[in-house]
């Protein structure tokens, strides 16, 4: 029962989490948007009024040409924090999720403890493992021993019972480790859109404002095609950062379930041998 109420207030965390670094990242981006890169000192105001500045200046450094890509920056902005910041909490939940010492190490020492019938032991190490696979460990070697020594079971009705409770435990660890993975995913397929919908907009804007001007002006032209391309940029980092936390959150999610998997096996294996 505590097992499952950690998991619950986890599974809360995470979701207020996941609201909370989306609300964050778009306040972040609006504060860098309005309070650092659209300040006056970024631009050229010879000749221009104090609030003309940032709309008729010329960008005098990187900060400036950003803040040119309109609107869209501080979205784009937003979509690279809340990468940021969903990989840093995956990162430090499956740090957790992932126990002290090598899985490996603990699978190869629990499968020695149960040839030993050393069910007490094994628990103990899980007890020190700790960590999702040790739940779910510790929920099996559980189950073995309530149904061991249970007469009114058939050798195959433990067994089953053995293998939904591993199951049941496994079911319960595997969603709060790939919680908020969404998010990421989300972020890595509309970085890039964001990003082309902000400089097709600054194309828009490019070419209007080399029609009104009434003369081929290709300086112009020139900056406000640079300028509408840092919205590519942006979401372009975006989706790579987003890719590439996926990917390794997923690689080492499967490296935890297939620990589970044959945890598992081997708790199953074990009770089979000995309960032929």
């Amino acid at each position: 029962m505590s097992n499952q109420n950690n998991k619950s207030g986890q599974s809360v965390f995470a979701t207020y989490f996941a609201g909370a670094s989306l609300l964050i990242a778009l306040i972040t981006g609006v504060v860098i948007f309005k309070f650092i890169m659209g300040v006056p000192e970024n631009f050229e105001g010879a000749g221009l009024k104090p609030e003309e500045i940032l709309e008729k200046g010329h960008p005098k450094n990187i900060l400036g040409i950003i803040y040119r890509g309109g609107f869209i920056v501080p979205i784009l902005i937003a979509v690279n924090v809340t990468v940021i910041l969903v990989s840093l909490e995956r990162f430090i939940t499956l740090a957790a999720a992932s126990g002290k010492g090598n899985a490996s190490n603990f699978i190869a020492k629990l499968r020695t403890l149960l040839a030993n019938n050393d069910l007490d032991g094994a628990m103990k190490a899980c007890d020190v493992q700790k960590g999702s696979l040790a739940a779910v460990v510790k929920s099996g070697l559980n189950r073995y021993k309530s149904v061991k020594g249970n007469d009114r079971l058939t050798r195959d009705e433990k067994k089953a019972a053995i293998e939904k409770e591993i199951e049941e435990a496994t079911g319960l660890e595997l969603p709060m480790l790939s919680r908020n993975l969404v998010i990421v995913t989300t972020m890595a397929s509309i970085g890039t859109l964001v990003g082309l919908i902000g400089t097709v907009l600054g194309m828009i804007r490019a070419f209007a404002a080399l029609a009104n001007a009434g003369s081929p002006d290709t300086a112009a032209l020139a900056t406000g095609i640079s300028e509408a391309l840092i919205n590519t940029a942006f979401g372009i980092i975006g989706s790579t950062l987003a890719i590439v936390s996926y990917n390794y959150f997923s690689n080492r999610i499967d490296g935890m379930t297939h620990a589970m998997d044959e945890a598992g096996y081997s708790i199953v294996s074990n009770f089979q041998a000995n309960h032929e």
